[in-house]
């Protein structure tokens, strides 16, 4: 039996962690068993989630087959833009200029602060009186 050839890479955003298989194959995208324009409703979610294979070139090579959860549709699109760069590395490591260069290889630590004791939200405190 032939071995199947994938290439794994896991994406975070926010809360939204992505796992994406990338196999050769003539470019089908599906995400948690759905097409990808199906899932991703709005044309910036899909562009952010195809951008890694634009930059590297490689659009219609891979079957991209996606497993996202957490977080908002966005963070997801972005978690999946990030597997897909780290995937693309284990394919081919020469790609790592590119997307470094484009920014694709860095995870964006920025979440939600947590709220605080005492306090109407994370930053936002209850209403002041003097008398």
């Amino acid at each position: 039996m032939a071995d199947l050839v994938q290439y794994y890479g896991t994406g975070r955003r926010k809360s939204a962690v992505a796992r994406v298989f990338l196999r050769p194959g003539g470019g089908n995208f599906t995400v948690n068993g759905k097409a990808s324009e199906v899932y991703f409703v709005t044309e910036q979610q899909r562009a952010s989630a195809k951008r890694t294979l634009q930059t590297a070139s490689v659009e219609g090579q891979f079957d991209i087959i996606t497993t996202v959860k957490g977080g908002g549709v966005m963070a997801q699109a972005d978690a999946v833009k990030m597997g897909i760069a780290r995937a693309l590395l284990e394919f081919n490591i020469e790609l790592r200029k590119v997307l470094k260069a484009d920014g694709l290889l860095t995870r964006d630590a920025r979440i939600k602060e947590r709220k605080k004791y005492g306090q109407k939200g994370a930053r936002k405190r209850f209403q002041f009186s003097k008398r």
